[in-house]
C-alpha cells in the first residue's frame, strides 16, 4: 500500500493537465510507503505518448531525499488519452522493482490515479490510501 496527501494527489492531477496534451511526470518520496513530498519533473520528450525524466532533475531529487531521510517512493506520469494501467512501453521501462509505478488518467471526466508495482515485466496493482 501507498499512503498519498489529499494535497499532494491534486498536485498530481494539476500537473497532468497543465502539461496536456503531453505526458506528466515527477517523483514521490517520503518513508516507508507515506509520501510526503512530489517532485515535478521535465517530461524531456514532450510527448503525449511517453516520457522520459531530466536526469539533472532526477538526480537532483535523488540527492535531496538522501539529506533529507526519504527515499523515493514511486515515479508517477500521466496518460492523457488512455486509462491508468502500465503500457508495454511502461512495463518494459521499469527498471526498479523496489519503487511503485503511479499513472495519472484524464482519459474520464474525473481523473483517475493507480499506483503498480512493476517486477520481471509483471504489473500488479497497489491499494492507495489517501488522506
Amino acid at each position: 500500500m501507498i499512503r498519498i496527501p489529499k494535497h499532494i494527489y491534486d498536485g498530481i492531477v494539476l500537473q497532468a493537465k497543465l502539461e496536456l496534451p503531453n505526458e506528466a511526470c515527477g517523483l514521490l518520496t517520503g518513508k516507508e510507503g507515506n509520501v510526503v513530498k512530489q517532485h515535478v519533473l521535465t517530461n524531456i520528450d514532450q510527448s503525449p505518448e511517453h516520457f522520459s525524466f531530466d536526469p539533472a532533475e532526477q538526480f537532483q531529487v535523488l540527492r535531496s531525499a538522501r539529506t533529507e531521510g526519504l527515499e523515493i517512493i514511486a515515479n508517477y506520469h500521466s496518460h492523457p488519452e488512455t486509462p491508468s494501467r502500465p503500457s508495454v512501453e511502461d512495463i518494459r521501462l521499469a527498471y526498479d522493482p523496489t519503487i511503485l509505478y503511479l499513472i495519472v488518467s484524464l482519459a474520464a471526466e474525473i481523473p483517475v490515479l493507480k499506483a503498480f508495482s512493476i517486477q520481471n515485466g509483471i504489473s500488479i496493482e497497489v491499494p492507495i490510501e489517501f488522506f
